[in-house]
């Protein structure tokens, strides 16, 4: 069994309790039991064209400024291969008001309770001709949170294949909350090849919904086109991170930490 992250002294994962608002009583047991599930059809085409068109130029001046860097990289970005951009509703308004949709706001509640602030955003393209995969991480692995359990909404903005670089999940190993995880030239690993993992492919407008415990990774991107993912994440009100020899420092950065449910 992999090792577990040195703050992470006994965990207890906790589960949603009904009635729900926007989950059926199978996805929350799936999210309870497997640590995600799809939720198909949460948008529209047209929503997703919105959101991408948004979110272009913003994605476009980061590519140009990694293309300035040596290497063409900066961290695990890497220009014309994968580009992630961050606080996003900060710098534009049609994306805060879509953090804030209904939609999220009814995962949120259900999943983690009343009280939850947006933590995180950033649109994670993955270029054409990409043979790089994304390691397997938990994403409470890469900026430790207590509570460790918060919510990652991974939105398809166009189709996530197989060939194009969707999401894998390894089932059930968020119950033993954050595991320790290893720096690599590509980002942090807590896995190698881990046994019974699962692709989860997502249609354009589909939300790969799962916990920040929730080993994942994606795949490489072997076709033409840009693979376009944009993720929102939630924590409750009244998270603290622990960000290097720093900390715990609470989560509520008025630009972009605001409550949304």
């Amino acid at each position: 069994m992999p090792e577990l992250h040195p703050r992470n002294h006994g965990f207890e994962w906790r589960a949603s309790a009904g009635p729900y608002e926007r989950l059926t009583p199978a996805q929350a047991a799936q999210y309870d039991e497997q640590g995600f599930f799809l939720l198909q059809g949460a948008f529209s085409e047209g929503e997703m064209d919105a959101v991408a068109e948004a979110i272009e130029p913003h994605e476009r001046a980061g590519e140009a400024w990694l293309r300035g860097r040596k290497g063409g990289r900066h961290m695990i970005a890497k220009a014309d291969a994968i580009t992630f951009t961050i606080h996003l509703v900060t710098r534009c308004e049609t994306l805060r008001a879509f953090s804030r949709h209904p939609t999220f706001q009814g995962i949120a509640r259900d999943t983690l309770g009343p009280g939850v602030r947006l933590y995180w955003d950033q649109a994670v393209y993955k270029k054409p001709g990409n043979p790089e995969e994304f390691p397997w991480h938990q994403d409470n692995g890469y900026t430790y949170i207590e509570p460790q359990q918060y919510l990652t909404c991974w939105v398809a903005l166009n189709d996530a294949t197989l060939e194009n670089g969707c999401p894998w999940v390894v089932p059930r190993l968020h119950r033993r909350g954050t595991l320790s995880h290893e720096v690599t030239p590509l980002g942090l690993k807590c896995l190698d090849k881990p046994e019974g993992a699962v692709p989860v492919p997502a249609s354009k407008g589909d939300i790969v919904v799962f916990s920040s415990l929730t080993p994942h990774r994606t795949g490489a991107n072997l076709t033409g086109e840009t693979r376009k993912a944009y993720i929102l994440q939630y924590a409750p009100d009244g998270a603290m991170a622990w960000r290097g020899g720093e900390g715990p420092a609470p989560q509520d950065d008025a630009d972009r930490q605001y409550l949304v449910a």
